[in-house]
């Protein structure tokens, strides 16, 4: 039998959807229209003002930063699908989230939601949703990297305060970051995985140092950081003592599933692949490159498709599952294969890195093709995922070699 609030529902997505374009067309600055990566780079270098400072500030006031957060921390309080028609119109309209930058959005925020008292999601959930802080987060290590539970960098019980000594590595955002979610070594005598607990550690203290690394891409989001004798209070412990793994695997879930989207690093994402080759002449002089063109078209198309499906089956549940291990991979496949497409589109054009002869559209194509290398490297590699997929979702053994 049919459900008869099914058109109940739609309608009172329709009428969400006619509100949201009214206040986008309100409120949104049309100098702002369809720049969002040059606004967002404004953002990282902490220039926040006008326009785009009352863009922020507008989102805020709503709380569409964070569209489906509860609205008593500030969070828009909508629910799946409204967020979703909300960022269809946010889309038609060429706006962009102004809080996406850092990682309280995408990954802190929500753990915090999963784990936190009452008084550490009143503390800092609605700063993070109104985009007045930014956050790191601190896991990898030198010697620690796929083998995460390796993990050194210590934090000792003083009574009133833990102790932090240690090294991250590939910190992403560090040297602009006011917090860092960090996995820390409370128990060294408990085995690996047991002796880790999750700290929320103020980034504005002497005792914390970074130091960016240089990318052969150029700009780099990466930094080493070094803690040495720094301080966090005693209620900066998120979930349990020296169960920090699971709210450490949690937010690796939630930051998986921030990393599903197709856009391919670098320039030329909002313009269609085969007018650039046409307009290069790779269209006619380049074999099978239109094949190719609409073959990735239609691989980013059954992406989307998919993304939608899964975001409307998870509607209720408890948390990220191990979907966006999916997700993450076939995301990471068709923007590196557009990163690929559009330097083979351009031709001699897509080898430019310095100098006139070269657009600035060319060479931030080139320099994007770079950096997307690392997509199937962050957020847990494509390896990683892979196991994860094995294990989790097909349910294979984790040991496959006779004898073992």
């Amino acid at each position: 039998m049919p459900d008869s609030s099914e058109p109940l529902v739609q309608d009172a997505l329709e009428a969400f959807r006619a509100r949201a374009s009214a206040w986008i067309a309100e409120n949104f600055p049309s100098t702002l229209r369809g720049k969002a990566a040059e606004a967002l780079g404004r953002i990282d270098a902490e220039d926040v003002q006008g326009d785009l400072l009352a863009w922020r500030q507008a989102m805020a006031r709503v709380g569409w930063g964070a569209p489906t957060w509860p609205a008593a921390y500030g969070g828009g309080g909508l629910s799946p699908a409204e967020a979703r028609v909300l960022a269809k119109e946010m889309a038609k309209a060429g706006a962009f989230n102004p809080m996406v930058q850092g990682m309280g959005i995408t990954m802190l925020g929500p753990t915090i939601l999963d784990y936190g008292t009452e008084a550490q999601k009143q503390t800092h959930i609605p700063p993070i949703v109104r985009g007045e802080v930014r956050w790191c987060v601190g896991y990898s290590e030198p010697n620690a990297g796929s083998d995460l539970a390796s993990l050194q960098m210590r934090a000792e019980d003083k009574g009133d305060h833990w102790l932090i000594n240690g090294q991250k590595i590939w910190t992403s955002g560090a040297d602009l970051s006011d917090w860092c979610g960090a996995l820390v070594r409370t128990d060294p005598s408990a085995p690996k995985h047991k002796g880790i607990s999750f700290l929320l550690v103020n980034m504005k203290q002497k005792g914390v140092e970074t130091r960016p690394i240089k990318l052969i891409s150029g700009a780099s989001p990466f930094c080493e950081t070094f803690f040495t004798d720094a301080v966090a209070p005693k209620d900066a412990l998120l979930g349990e003592l020296n169960k920090g793994w699971d709210v450490g695997k949690r937010l690796l879930q939630h930051e998986r599933a921030s990393q599903t989207g197709a856009s391919a690093p670098g320039g030329g994402r909002g313009r269609p692949l085969g007018e650039i080759a046409r307009s290069y002449g790779a269209a006619d002089a380049v074999p099978g490159i239109m094949d190719e063109i609409n073959r990735n078209a239609m691989d980013a198309r059954a992406h989307a498709l998919t993304l939608e499906r899964a975001m409307a089956e998870a509607k209720g549940a408890s948390g990220p599952g191990h979907t966006p291990s999916i997700l993450k991979n076939s995301a990471t496949q068709v923007a590196q294969g557009r990163a690929e497409l559009h330097l083979a589109a351009m031709g001699v054009h897509g080898r430019g890195w310095e100098g006139e002869p070269f657009t600035a559209a060319e060479r931030e194509a080139v320099s994007g093709w770079l950096f997307g290398k690392a997509m199937s490297i962050y957020g847990g590699s494509a390896e990683i995922q892979n196991n994860i997929i094995s294990k989790r979702i097909l349910g294979l053994p984790e040991k496959t070699q006779g004898g073992e």
